[in-house]
């Protein structure tokens, strides 16, 4: 049997169709075939009585090349083999059935400008998925269907190059290429495919800066302060990037001292700018020669010129209306605290620096000179004393003076001026401190109990020297001297043994201090001593002198225990009052008082119509008259009340406890009543009086005859009632 056969590939089983056949095969149908293996039955099958191998579809090469079948020969009847099996292989024989295809496309490069022809641009690759070993269907030739005349490629390796010298990229930057692969080298039948190659022209430095113009010209104010932008140049460069970065430098002109210039890195502009104060007055224009260069230069290309550029600024020096200037920045003057009103200090000057040189007037700013201790005269710039003046108080006076043109008082300068104030002998020395001397009743003769020092606000230039001593009145005391320590300090020192508290407790020294100054002044001030119980160390226990007063017989713990006793008495009192206090009032007035001379108010609002159903008024304000119960109407109440009973003749206080007690019975168990806490207001003033009612209303809205000639028995009272009904209705409005 066979053991390869070979099928194209678009044949589909009629071409080159392979056969098996038995040696022991007679032709006699005794022998059938079958076949077995990879593809048997879905895409080749056999013929099982001739042995001729069908494929049931394309095959494709490019998907699978090779099959490996296995076949057998049977006996028809036994169905044993008659022959070993063997095994084949089918391969696929390849045709041109795949164009070539750019893998890696689109491609994007780049490539400098002015490069020379010939410079590798970028590789392109395409691949053929046919056989490459089979014939030509896989060799791939590269051509250019668009970019000419500026590029070419390579027709074996895909190489793109350029073609044309000198290619500017500020002419044109970016080119689009068209790149064709073809397969059987090209032939014609051969198939293709096609990429799109996107060159750009990198920028080279080979465009020198220029500037736009040769020279440029501006006017800037004297009064623009240093470091104020004057203006802003730019010198012209096609190349981009670092490439196109500059430098500019003043390379001569007669304001080089003035003015600088600087590059901004953001806009590759020079800027130029004021290093010193302008004066019109001094100088009205000044010339700058600029130059621009780049910074990095290409070597290739300096032959196309200098890579740098010159052009000319002039700057014109305007005129403003300056404020005054004066001649020092700051005027120091001294002046003594004894000097008086009205003496000159010191003396400042101002002139007006522009051409029209107008007068200047002075004034001081008050806000330097609040307390307005000094003056200045408008015309001549004279400072005077307008106040005596405190060296203590104030040692230098920093003020402010205005200086304005008379022309135009808008244009005002400042000038400074320290004041100091020397110091003369005006304060006389005092103690240093307060003293708190004490001395030990135990004290022995010549010890020092203090040592006193003093002070002095003025500030001599050759510092303070003070001189202590008693005054005359103190000098023969028999208790105390002072001794002198000439080092500004003074002791005092006992002069006897033996101080008790008991004969005096308190001495006054008085000490006389005189200071160094020129005229000299002194003060007396008085040391305080007293004297006190000391322990063993010479400390001072206590200086008490009521101490002695003391009864002898009473002993810490008996003060103590009376202490007590008293603040024990203090807290009960304390408490009885404040039981007095929180005790509640009686609810009812006393007897003496008359509860109808009071009028209550209690500004309470009822609510409207239905206060009138719920209560009814005239029970309230009748004691005598039966409240009828009311009922809920959704409810049947489940208690039934009973009339109230009369009130017999009792006392006033009883009657309005009981009427009051009766209320509150029937609020709690009236269905009726609201279901919250309420204020109940009852005008009930009682069940009448013996004298029944006086009212002239009821008397005359009724027609029965009534006497009031009883009403002049009651007494004085009374009067004026039985002077009005005694005699009748008729005199009424007589």
């Amino acid at each position: 049997m066979p053991t390869a056969a070979w099928l194209a590939p678009d044949a589909a089983g009629k071409a080159a169709r392979p056969q098996l056949h038995s040696d022991v095969d007679k032709g006699d149908g005794s022998i059938k075939y079958i076949l077995s293996g990879e593809g048997a039955s879905s895409i080749f099958i056999i013929d099982e009585n001739t042995g001729d191998i069908h494929a049931t579809k394309r095959l494709d090469r490019e998907e699978q090349a090779y099959y490996t079948l296995r076949a057998q020969a049977l006996d028809r009847l036994t169905n044993k083999p008659v022959e070993p099996e063997s095994e084949f292989v089918i391969k696929i024989q390849d045709i041109n059935d795949n164009e070539p295809k750019f893998l890696d496309g689109p491609y994007t490069a780049g490539v400098p400008e002015m490069s020379p022809v010939g410079t590798s641009v970028v590789q392109v690759t395409a691949t053929d998925a046919d056989d490459p070993t089979y014939g030509n269907s896989a060799r791939v030739v590269y051509s250019i269907l668009q970019g000419q005349p500026y590029f070419s490629v390579e027709p074996k390796t895909g190489v793109i190059k350029t073609a044309l010298p000198n290619m500017d990229r500020e002419a044109k930057d970016q080119y689009l290429l068209v790149i064709q692969a073809k397969d059987m080298v090209g032939q014609n039948g051969g198939l293709s495919g096609t990429t799109s190659v996107t060159v750009t022209l990198t920028d080279v430095n080979d465009n020198p800066p220029r500037f736009p113009r040769r020279s440029y010209q501006y006017n800037v104010p004297e009064s623009l302060p240093v470091a104020s932008v004057v203006a802003r140049i730019k010198a012209a460069d096609a190349d981009i990037g670092a490439n196109a970065e500059m430098e500019y430098k003043i390379v001569d002109g007669d304001g080089l001292g003035i003015f600088k210039i600087s590059v901004d890195k953001d806009t590759q502009e020079g800027i130029i700018t004021i290093q010193k104060d302008l004066d019109f007055e001094a100088k009205t224009s000044y010339t700058l020669r600029i130059e621009a260069a780049n910074k990095d230069a290409d070597p290739r290309f300096l032959s196309l010129g200098p890579f740098s550029d010159m052009t000319t600024v002039k700057i014109i020096v305007e005129d403003v209306d300056e404020p005054p200037v004066f001649s020092s920045p700051l005027y120091p003057m001294e002046v003594s605290e004894a000097t008086q009103v009205g003496n000159i200090i010191g003396t400042v000057a101002a002139h007006d620096p522009d051409a029209s040189n107008s007068p200047v007037r002075y004034s001081i700013d008050r806000n330097t000179d609040l307390e307005r201790y000094f003056n200045i005269d408008a015309n001549s710039g004279v400072i005077t004393t307008a106040k005596s003046l405190d060296r203590e108080t104030n040692a230098v006076h920093n003020i402010t003076v205005l200086a304005m043109e008379s022309q135009n008082p808008s244009q005002v300068g400042r000038g400074y001026v320290a004041i100091t104030i020397l110091d003369i002998n005006d304060n006389a020395p005092e103690f240093a401190m307060d003293y708190e001397t004490t001395v030990c009743e135990n004290a022995q003769p010549g010890q020092v109990i203090q040592k006193i020092s003093a002070v002095d606000k003025d500030e001599p230039s050759n510092g303070h020297q003070f001189y202590f001593s008693l005054t005359t009145d103190a000098t023969n005391n028999h208790n105390f001297s002072l001794k002198d320590n000439k080092d500004n300090t003074a002791s005092i020192l006992t002069r006897r043994n033996g101080f008790r508290r008991q004969e005096q407790s308190v001495y006054y020294l008085p000490i006389f201090i005189v200071d160094s100054g020129s005229p000299s002044l002194s003060s007396t001030n008085t040391l305080t001593i007293r004297v006190c119980d000391c322990d063993a160390d010479g400390i001072a226990q206590t200086c008490n002198a009521e101490a002695y007063i003391l009864p002898a017989g009473l002993s810490t713990g008996a003060l103590i225990a009376i202490l007590a006793c008293v603040l024990t008495l203090l807290v009960l009192i304390l408490l009885i009052v404040t039981m007095r206090r929180r005790k509640k009032e009686p609810l009812i007035f006393d007897e003496e008082r008359d509860i109808r001379e009071n009028i209550v108010r209690y500004d309470d609002e009822g609510g409207g119509e239905e206060d009138t159903e719920a209560f009814d008024m005239a029970a309230l304000r009748n004691l005598n008259v039966i409240r009828d119960t009311k009922t809920r109407r959704d409810v049947t109440p489940e208690i039934q009340f009973l009339s109230r009973p009369t009130f017999k003749s009792i006392p006033d206080n009883v009657i309005f406890r009981e009427f009051i007690w009766e209320r509150l019975k029937e609020a709690d168990v009236d269905p009726c009543a609201p279901p919250y806490d309420s204020l109940q207001t009852y005008a009930f003033e009682g069940n009448g009086s013996v004298a029944e009612s006086l009212s002239s209303l009821d008397s005359i809205s009724s027609n029965s005859d009534q006497n009031y000639d009883y009403l002049s028995d009651w007494g004085p009272r009374f009067k004026r009632l039985a002077d009005m009904y005694g005699t009748g209705q008729e005199s009424l409005y007589s």
